[in-house]
């Protein structure tokens, strides 16, 4: 008997593995200090971690339904 979801629940699970990739590359990438030398740090650094920042609380707001996406 074939379950009428596999096709979804394989969809899923490639979409998880995406997620899992990414989020341990932007982990190695943070405990590397996003590549950014101590002395070379400037403002634009400084803008470039408050975008990621901002993206990545939108998606932790959505996922934890929390932010605008609270119910």
């Amino acid at each position: 008997m074939t379950r009428t979801n596999d096709k979804a629940l394989a969809a899923f699970m490639t979409r998880k593995a995406e997620i899992d990739t990414m989020l341990a590359r932007l982990q190695s990438l943070s405990d590397e200090h996003f590549e950014a030398s101590p002395d070379d740090i400037h403002w634009g650094h400084v803008g470039d971690l408050a975008d990621i920042s901002k993206n990545l609380r939108e998606i932790c707001d959505r996922a934890f339904q929390e932010g605008e996406y609270a119910e």
